[in-house]
């Protein structure tokens, strides 16, 4: 089993009235370097709750999640978010875009929060260069000054995208980042995060319901009531 990224035994419980909600049941997962891997499964089977788990963003009741040899479990709270801000990316289906920044100082939150005072001020030239760069790839060289009520649904998800590789992450999570868009800006989507992979060699962590979104993976599993059942 690889050490770049996994969880070994990962049990995740709820507590939910008098009772306790098993969401994921012993779940055991190496995540392939450099490829598109998919979680697909209906509503309620954990596929949201194991990527939250895997990107450091919650802990399991039980098991572990070991990155790069480096152990959830090991790690306090802020050793937690220094990680992930380093070495992961998220995009969601909301987009979650502070919405009085624009497309630029948004996409730039990532690097703001990684250096201090004095880092940024010495390398905010450079890191606003990058910034525009990534966007005009994305295809947003119009909109950089745009907030996100002026933008498309499709445009905001670009804009998330950028903000999760200007850090130069080791690894992408997608949490259903077609979920809230039409078929056509979907699929735009889509073709984007394949030639992504290819050009940055990317490990992208994709959840979702979308068949045609899971058919471009290089792996695809099936998370059925907090179980893999299959895998293609």
């Amino acid at each position: 089993m690889n050490d770049f990224l996994r969880v070994e035994d990962v049990v995740k419980d709820y507590p939910s009235g008098e009772t306790t909600l098993r969401v994921l049941k012993g779940i055991t997962l190496a995540v392939d370097p450099a490829k598109i891997t998919a979680i697909v499964g209906p509503s309620g089977a954990g596929k949201s709750t194991l990527l939250h788990i895997l990107g450091f963003l919650d802990r399991p009741t039980s098991g572990d999640v070991i990155y790069r040899g480096q152990r959830l479990s090991a790690l306090n709270r802020i050793q937690q978010a220094k990680t992930r801000n380093e070495h992961f990316g998220f995009v969601f289906q909301m987009y979650h875009l502070l919405p009085e920044l624009t497309a630029h100082e948004n996409t730039l939150l990532p690097l703001m929060i990684r250096h201090s005072t004095g880092q940024w001020l010495t390398r905010r030239g450079a890191f606003h260069q990058k910034a525009r760069a990534l966007l005009e790839r994305l295809g947003l060289k119009e909109r950089l000054h745009h907030l996100p009520s002026q933008l498309s649904g499709g445009e905001r998800q670009r804009v998330a995208i950028a903000r999760a590789l200007i850090g130069d992450p080791d690894i992408v999570f997608c949490d259903e980042p077609t979920g809230n868009l039409d078929a056509a800006t979907s699929q735009d989507i889509q073709k984007l995060i394949l030639e992504l992979s290819k050009e940055t060699g990317k490990t992208f962590l994709i959840v979702t319901h979308d068949p045609s979104v899971a058919g471009m993976a290089h792996r695809q599993l099936r998370l059925v009531d907090g179980h893999f059942v299959d895998e293609r």
